[in-house]
């Protein structure tokens, strides 16, 4: 197998596919997100491992809350259940975890799950595990345009480094690669600002279906691009 020269140090992924994956197995939606959520924790090992710094997952977006109520408070539930379960699992192997978004919305136990997961691995200086829960792109632009405003910054000193400052991601790297599973050729609302010049994997897998094999196709077609920014 050829050898990986260069890993991002942000990659990001789009987890998109469970509910077809329960479909074509002929389970309920929320083993198809339960079974997402095993893959999530086997990738974050796999690439915590290799030294990647930082890793995103898109949880639950804002657009998010149009799917049934049912099939929302099951994943909820599913989520809380794994926070609670997996975050000392992760504290021990030096994850550190973070939420991006906004807690508004989500019921009390979650957001204290959350707080309480993020407290716990605040310390640690492995890899950096962010995960977008209620969690919107323009949301997210929007949110940091009015707190400069609030803060009466001076517009002639808004530069690219105060206004991500003030985005849910301020202190992060803007991210190097995109994984989306499942078919679909776009970015969904996800980390806008952060992607600007950001390299794109997209592969018809479903996310359950995401193996460490699949994750070296796309680290293997990331460190085969050269990365330009407009320079040339």
């Amino acid at each position: 197998m050829e050898k990986i020269e260069h890993l991002p140090q942000h990659i990001a992924f789009i987890m998109d596919g469970n509910g077809r994956w329960a479909e074509q197995h002929g389970v309920p939606r929320i083993e198809g997100h339960r079974s997402g959520a095993a893959r999530a924790l086997a990738i974050i090992k796999n690439l915590s491992q290799r030294g990647v710094p930082y890793i995103t997952l898109y949880g639950f977006s804002t657009e998010n809350w149009r799917r049934p109520r049912e099939e929302v408070n099951s994943l909820f539930l599913l989520l809380n259940e794994s926070i609670d379960r997996e975050s000392a699992r992760l504290h021990r192997q030096g994850i550190k975890l973070r939420h991006i978004g906004t807690l508004e919305k989500l019921k009390p136990r979650l957001q204290q799950s959350i707080r309480k997961a993020v407290e716990l691995t605040k310390d640690n200086t492995g890899s950096t595990v962010s995960v977008a829960l209620n969690y919107g792109g323009r949301q997210e632009i929007l949110e940091a345009t009015r707190h400069l405003i609030r803060d009466g910054a001076n517009p002639d000193k808004i530069d690219e480094e105060l206004f991500g400052q003030y985005l849910y991601t301020a202190g992060l790297p803007d991210v190097d690669l995109v994984v989306r599973t499942g078919g679909e050729l776009r970015i969904s609302n996800f980390l806008m600002w952060q992607t600007a010049y950001s390299e794109f994997y997209f592969t018809p897998v479903l996310w359950p279906d995401f193996s460490n094999e699949e994750l070296e196709k796309a680290l293997l077609a990331y460190s085969r691009r050269q990365r330009r920014f407009g320079g040339r």
